[in-house]
């Protein structure tokens, strides 16, 4: 069983790791596409006037122009480590909102079964070292459009990667950057909360943390799911409820009520 997760607009800043033009990313299959995208961003940001305009970063972000323009001789971190915001804090933080760091067993969990799809570079595995950088999905850059290039050249790359079932956890587009083969065993998981009359109401934001805190108890489980049974009692865990549509298609994850107050700033 496999976990995908989508990048974040929120990321770490600096790194001690080595660049990505020095080390090589997971599926090298994915470079010409990478570099397509990469030579783009930076042609985009040599003209800071325009990059502002295209990136949407006010005048206290100008200098993530220049990280884009010197992405691939910056330093790194782990992909797990170099995005931020409610997904990743939750898997480093976990409930209880301290960090709670990640042991080495979980770190070799991830690099086993969890990856990351970026706009930029693509499906990494979530111990690949990857620079900071400012791109996101819905980013329009002249003359490249990512659904002309992304979707291709994902498809052999999930044929290869497909380890049994795949749990789609990213958001609907980055998804659709990347999609998954209909053939392929894969399933979608969407977060709703159980309200106090018992009804289930789709969530927005606050499905970042539920998926975020499922993250963390799968790295730091007993042993890793090998079915969606498995995923099901690792998510009555940590107080969540996990069903399978009739499809099979769908996993439905169940959080407690989430009133106003609750929901991430």
């Amino acid at each position: 069983m496999l976990f995908l997760l989508p990048p974040s607009e929120s990321k770490v800043v600096g790194g001690s790791g080595p660049s990505v033009s020095r080390a090589a990313l997971s599926f090298g299959g994915l470079n010409p596409a990478r570099q397509l995208v990469a030579d783009a961003l930076i042609a985009i940001c040599n003209t800071p006037e325009v990059a502002a305009k295209v990136l949407k970063v006010g005048a206290k972000q100008l200098g993530d122009i220049d990280a884009n323009r010197n992405h691939q001789d910056a330093p790194t971190l782990r992909a797990l480590e170099r995005y931020s915001g409610t997904l990743y804090d939750a898997i480093h933080r976990g409930a209880a909102g301290t960090a709670q760091p990640l042991d080495a067993d979980a770190w070799n969990r991830a690099n086993e079964v969890l990856f990351i799809q970026s706009s930029l570079f693509g499906l990494v595995s979530a111990t690949d070292p990857i620079p900071y950088y400012r791109f996101s999905s819905t980013t329009r850059l002249p003359g490249l459009r990512l659904i002309d290039v992304w979707p291709a050249a994902h498809e052999p790359i999930f044929r290869r990667l497909s380890q049994g079932l795949i749990v789609d956890l990213r958001s609907k587009a980055y998804a659709e950057l990347a999609p998954i083969p209909a053939d392929i065993p894969s399933v979608w998981v969407e977060v709703v909360s159980r309200e106090s009359d018992g009804t289930l109401r789709a969530l927005n934001h606050f499905n970042k943390q539920a998926k975020g805190l499922l993250v963390r108890a799968i790295l730091t489980a007993d042993a890793l799911p090998e079915t969606v049974a498995d995923l099901a009692a690792i998510s009555a865990g940590i107080g969540m409820e996990l069903r399978q549509d009739q499809s099979g298609d769908q996993l439905t994850l169940i959080t407690a009520q989430v009133k106003k107050g609750d929901l991430p700033r």
